[in-house]
């Protein structure tokens, strides 16, 4: 099994900044993609910002040129700094690795418990 555990997240006025971060831990062969997604009431999880290794990055339309994502290969962690936050970037935001587990011979997908990010004045 593979356990995620998120810290950082909060209530920041608009134009602030948060850092989230997230280490994996458990039964870990190896882990292809860390990344976060998101997901604001009433709307479905997207996707923010992914690490696919080898210095392959995406990251959603919406927070290009906002928010950074990097990741410690050796600590197994992936942190997003969110700069310019706008109330619109409000929503729970979960940590996700695509990853295998020793004695499997697939990845699977695994998911934080979620953190809650507020951005109002």
């Amino acid at each position: 099994q593979v356990h995620l555990v998120e810290s950082g997240g909060g209530l920041v006025q608009p134009g602030g900044s948060l850092r989230l971060s997230c280490v994996a831990s458990g039964s870990i062969f190896e882990l292809r993609v860390m990344g976060w997604y998101r997901q604001a009431p009433g709307k479905q999880r997207e996707l923010v910002a992914a690490d696919s290794g080898a210095g392959t990055t995406n990251y959603d339309d919406s927070v290009k040129g906002r928010f950074t994502i990097s990741r410690n290969r050796a600590e197994n962690m992936v942190d997003l700094q969110m700069n310019n936050l706008k109330p619109e970037d409000t929503a729970v935001y979960y940590c996700y690795v695509k990853a295998m587990e020793y004695g499997s011979s697939r990845y699977s997908n695994y998911w934080g418990q979620g953190t809650q990010v507020t951005v109002s004045s």
